[in-house]
């Protein structure tokens, strides 16, 4: 089973698939199943997009005048480190670990990571039951979903 969608997925236009579509996909997988198919190539291509898209999906009215390093490291195949910095107003994120002190990280399997940013699991739970593993300021960790548009599946 988890080939076939491997071979579904691999051929998708991440760029090309709405926030909906992509929350659809992965509420339609299980954990076992998104842990077999996010390696490799179609693991990066994944993650790419899912940052790439939190820079479009920020919501600056509801930061206001928040100014902060968030780091992302997703484990896995291999880890993974993704930074978002929010401030004046803007969200840009960026691949790889800076010399900068975040204010906050989360760090979470692959299938934790696509369940979240998908509006699949709700992080509370997540980190109450160790999913998500927290470092840093745990307030705006858990604020951190009002910031960006997450799509319902």
């Amino acid at each position: 089973m988890a080939n076939s969608v491997r071979d579904e997925l691999a051929g998708l236009d991440f760029a090309a698939v709405s926030p909906e579509e992509f929350a659809r996909i992965v509420k339609g997988l299980s954990t076992r199943e998104i842990d077999e198919i996010m390696r490799g190539e179609l693991r990066r291509r994944v993650l790419g997009e899912v940052f790439r898209r939190m820079e479009r999906q920020f919501r600056p009215e509801s930061a206001g005048s928040l100014d902060a390093l968030i780091r992302w490291k997703i484990t896995g195949e291999s880890d993974v480190v993704y930074e978002t910095t929010i401030a004046g107003g803007t969200c840009t994120v960026r691949e790889g670990r800076t010399d900068a002190a975040p204010r906050t990280t989360l760090t979470m399997g692959d299938a934790d990571f696509l369940k979240l940013v998908s509006g699949n699991a709700n992080p509370v739970t997540m980190f109450i039951t160790r999913k998500l593993k927290l470092a840093g300021d745990i307030g705006l960790a858990s604020g951190l979903t009002r910031y960006f548009d997450i799509p319902k599946a």
